[in-house]
């Protein structure tokens, strides 16, 4: 028979019964099953702090990792500029100039979606709906804020006053009356964030012009909204070239453009001998108003702002507005280049856009004529075998438009 294991065994001076020594031999046992049980549990422990100093660690090691290189991605993330472009309306003039703000950036390195992201909004000629879409551009931190018009201008700044975003501005008659800090006499005396291009239109030379095809001239009828700083401008240097030249300046107000044609019509009953369409943006949008009630009195419409060649004003003279947008591209593309706004100085610029339609003379009541001088100077002609360009036209905007917002109305 084998011998009882040690650590079984009853102490040899120690006298037991039977009963006694086998009850202290299943105790015994009972005591080395619960200290097997009791070191499982201390390894299976041990285990799972291992485990979770692991994961701990990995966790730790991942998070360092990942702030560390935060700064990187951020600067990859904002490598790309974001811009910020509104329009005041949906106008042949406007539509020009943001062409050529964007054709002008591109051509300087930002190229919408691939270098640069231009978000497009447009006001519909609202005034609400474009102070609401400039605290909305001001508050998305654009890296730079683009404008069309003097009424974006001015809802813009507005809402940019003190910020630190630069606002680039275009397609603008006269930033000194815009009320936005600009003075005609300190050309880098502007708000530190806004700088851009002024573009006076040509209003003496378009009198002056249409005395030329008829001499007899006398009344000339402008229907204008008198909440345009721009309208404003043009109206008063209008009254001053009207006065020299002995033309009674007949005027009527409009506060929307659905009031146009009511507007134009009261201008003929009172004795107007031609319609003329200074840069009124809510005028320039109900262009077609003024032209049918042109016709229907047998009265020449002639203009300041450029539209369609052949939409039937007797002349256009104003500005190549796809050019200004270029300028006031290149100045934004100097901006983002790091030039410092506060060392720019606001410039005034009209590049001369002339347009010529012999076709409206037909049916006028009134010895109205293009003399051959005029042809010639004309950029385009238009007559009863079409369209002819003597410069190269403007580019129009396409009809699609990458990264329009969604804050657009039709």
């Amino acid at each position: 028979m084998g011998q009882i294991p040690a650590t079984l065994r009853l102490p040899s001076n120690e006298k037991h019964s039977p009963n006694e020594s086998c009850g202290r031999i299943f105790r015994s046992g009972k005591l080395y099953r619960h200290n097997s049980q009791r070191s499982t549990k201390q390894q299976m422990l041990a285990n799972l702090e291992r485990l979770f100093l692991g994961i701990s660690l990995i966790v730790v090691t991942s998070s360092v990792l990942l702030f560390s290189d935060l700064p990187q991605r951020s600067r990859k993330a904002s490598a790309i500029p974001r811009i910020g472009l509104l329009q005041h309306a949906s106008v042949l003039l406007l539509d020009e100039t943001v062409h050529g703000m964007v054709d002008s950036l591109a051509e300087s390195g930002y190229a919408d979606g691939k270098t640069v992201v231009i978000q497009r909004y447009n006001a519909h000629g609202d005034i609400a709906i474009a102070n609401s879409i400039a605290k909305e551009m001001v508050n998305s931190h654009y890296d730079l804020l683009l404008t069309a018009s003097t009424l974006s201008l001015q809802a813009v700044a507005n809402a940019n006053r003190g910020g630190k975003t630069v606002q680039v501005f275009g397609a603008v008659a006269d930033p000194a009356v815009a009320g936005v800090g600009i003075t005609h006499d300190k050309p880098l005396d502007h708000p530190p964030n806004l700088v851009g291009i002024g573009s006076f239109l040509p209003v003496a030379n378009a009198f002056q012009i249409a005395r030329e095809m008829y001499p007899g001239l006398k009344t000339v009828g402008v229907a204008w909204n008198a909440a345009e700083a721009n309208s404003r401008a043009f109206v008063e240097a209008a009254r001053a070239v009207c006065k020299d030249m002995g033309i009674e300046l007949l005027e009527a107000n409009v506060e929307n453009s659905n009031g146009v044609l009511e507007a134009e019509d009261s201008l003929v009953s009172r004795g107007a001998e031609a319609l003329w369409i200074g840069g009124d943006v809510t005028v320039s949008v109900a262009a077609d108003s003024v032209i049918s009630a042109g016709r229907k009195a047998r009265i020449p419409v002639f203009s300041i702002v450029p539209g369609k060649p052949d939409r039937g004003t007797l002349f256009d003279y104003g500005a190549n507005f796809y050019e200004i947008g270029k300028q006031t591209g290149e100045l934004a593309a100097r901006v983002l280049h790091g030039e410092d706004p506060r060392q720019i100085p606001i410039t005034n610029s009209v590049p001369a856009w002339f347009v010529v339609n012999t076709l409206a003379l037909k049916n006028l009541k009134d010895n109205w004529h293009v003399p051959d001088d005029i042809l010639r100077r004309a950029d385009v002609v238009v007559d009863a075998s079409g369209v002819h360009m003597r410069k190269s036209a403007p580019k129009t905007a396409k009809n699609t438009r990458p990264n329009q917002s969604s804050r657009e109305r039709g």
